[in-house]
């Protein structure tokens, strides 16, 4: 799966934001980091739970979540696998289709423009399609088998 690049200085207006009102992004405090990794490994997987952790150690936290109540509906991180790297990021499944996805990859993205990135790289890119649409992203030539390859287990 190859990577791509997004501009951050060239982001969506927030105003172009949709989300029913009962869900909020917002990002997590260090007493949640155990119920999002848990929750990340239930609905996705071990090797993006570990992401997830990796986020709660950057000051401060590089990962948000899209509550409803006091449960998760998606969660998006940055700078976990490396500096610049957007990802990963999920919706939990029956909650797809409503903005949450695209809320979450802009609250990543826009917090990564004001750290001072100008651009962010999204890694091992599944729904190309998806970032395009949403922030711009273009293909990375080249980058097919990503800083993934590598990896053990």
């Amino acid at each position: 799966m190859p990577d791509m690049l997004v501009k951050l200085y060239d982001l969506p207006d927030r105003s172009e934001w949709l989300l029913p009102d009962n869900i909020k992004i917002r990002k997590p405090i260090a007493a949640e980091m155990s119920f999002v990794g848990d929750w990340v490994r239930k609905y996705f997987n071990e090797r993006w739970r570990s992401e997830v952790l990796v986020s709660f150690s950057r000051v401060p936290c590089s990962c948000f979540i899209a509550a409803i109540g006091k449960d998760i509906a998606g969660f998006a991180c940055y700078d976990s696998s490396g500096l610049g790297l957007f990802g990963p990021t999920g919706v939990r499944p029956n909650l797809r289709g409503k903005g949450i996805g695209k809320a979450l990859l802009l609250s990543c993205l826009e917090d990564m423009r004001a750290k001072g990135y100008a651009y962010a790289v999204i890694g091992a890119v599944g729904p190309s399609r998806f970032y395009e649409k949403v922030a711009g992203a273009v293909l990375i030539p080249g980058s097919d088998a990503s800083i993934f390859r590598r990896m053990i287990g």
